[in-house]
């Protein structure tokens, strides 16, 4: 999702949550920053651990939310890691229905809150190997990696304090860092090699190609002016552009967000085409389009990492449909990607937005829609399928009523 500036971090949280950490090692008591780009706390209790700690007991600790400080072979962390995975993973015994105690028939809205519940318990249970950072971002451990520009370029300039943190976030941010590096190629953009999108750490990375197609091929109202509201790395405002608009104006909350745009636009030579700036939804002025692209599930983020994902209750996207009819000129559109993943949910109806829409002054003046073509849509093990395999992701072209 293109998301409401589309970041994958909070807006006003890059440094992460800055407490303290202590544990206990050669008889003192020792203390480092904590930091977690997600906004989790620091684990409470905290116990040294190394080659010799085996996978099921690191499992037992870490469902506990016992953490563990990792003074041993960083490789092997890792594949202690992949192990505890495993454990998360593996299918539970399910127990036998009998006449009297019936198989309970969740909806899809439980099964959503279900799922949602046990991800939310599988991150807490994998991040609970921990990594010590030095003040230098150099990780002393035997056969550690040099993830300094990775950490660099998600947390900024190293400073004079190291940190504790989990090593599934620094997986995270090292497998961001190398999206960052490679792109990933937007066809809606062309087939230059050079047309690529790079997202950076903490913004969401256009991986569903459908809705940028779907903004690549719907009928444009004018070319003169389009505001992008939620730029994310910036990969709608540079479609707007290829497609022969004028001016772009590209508008975020999020720094990171605008800084990815920026680079990304640069990168396509479109700066004289598209313009960034730092606002809550709409710039000054009117449009003749005006795009928007707002997290999908109306639902509340259990980290601020999944606010590309998660509106709770819908805010950003009555926010745009209330606001959209000031800022369109007298024949301009509005045009609102977004999945009906939330209706097959049970979380939003169809009746609740289109409510919207005339509430704000609006009337739709065509749709175009597409079938979603992500990975989870063949998972019939994923817990969402039936409504993943049913999504339908619009384009809604909006007009003034």
């Amino acid at each position: 999702m293109h998301s409401q500036d589309a970041p994958i971090l909070p807006a006003n949280s890059h440094q992460g949550v800055a407490t303290t950490i202590t544990w206990l090692e050669n008889g003192h008591d020792c203390e480092d920053v904590w930091r977690s780009e997600r906004g989790a706390p620091a684990p409470k209790r905290v116990v040294l651990a190394d080659d010799t700690l085996s996978a099921d007991r690191a499992y037992r600790l870490a469902c506990a939310g016992t953490g563990m400080l990792w003074r041993g072979d960083f490789q092997n962390a890792r594949l202690l890691l992949q192990a505890l995975a495993r454990r998360c993973d593996a299918p539970k015994k399910i127990r036998r229905v009998s006449k009297s105690h019936p198989e309970t028939n969740h909806t899809a809205q439980e099964n959503f809150h279900l799922h949602r519940q046990a991800q939310s318990q599988r991150a807490r249970t994998l991040s609970m190997i921990l990594i010590q950072v030095n003040p230098d971002r150099q990780i002393s451990l035997r056969r550690a990696p040099d993830w300094r520009a990775a950490m660099n370029e998600a947390w900024g300039p190293a400073g004079t304090t190291g940190c504790v943190t989990s090593l599934r976030e620094l997986l995270g941010l090292v497998g961001a860092h190398e999206w960052h590096e490679k792109g990933m190629e937007i066809s809606a953009l062309g087939s230059s090699p050079h047309n690529r999108i790079h997202p950076s750490y903490g913004v969401f990375s256009p991986l569903r190609g459908e809705y940028i197609q779907l903004v690549a091929d719907a009928p444009l109202p004018s070319t003169d002016l389009a505001f992008d509201i939620g730029v994310g790395t910036g990969v709608l405002s540079a479609v707007l552009a290829k497609r022969g608009v004028k001016r772009v104006i590209g508008t975020d909350l999020d720094d990171r967000a605008l800084s990815c745009a920026k680079e990304n636009i640069k990168r396509l030579g479109l700066q004289g085409k598209v313009e960034l700036s730092k606002a809550n939804l709409f710039p000054e002025g009117t449009a003749s389009l005006i795009v928007c692209n707002p997290p999908w599930l109306p639902a509340r983020a259990s980290a601020p990492i999944e606010r590309a994902i998660y509106d709770e209750n819908s805010a950003m996207l009555k926010g745009f449909l209330a606001g959209l009819a000031a800022h369109l000129v007298p024949q301009g559109e509005g045009w609102l990607i977004l999945s009906d993943l939330a209706e097959h949910l049970g979380l939003r109806t169809r009746a609740e937005l289109q409510e919207w829409i005339s509430a704000g002054g609006l009337k739709v003046i065509g749709k175009l829609d597409t079938k979603a073509e992500h990975k989870k849509v063949q998972d019939e093990s994923d817990p969402l399928h039936a409504a993943r395999a049913a999504e339908v992701t619009s384009l809604w072209r909006l007009g003034l009523a």
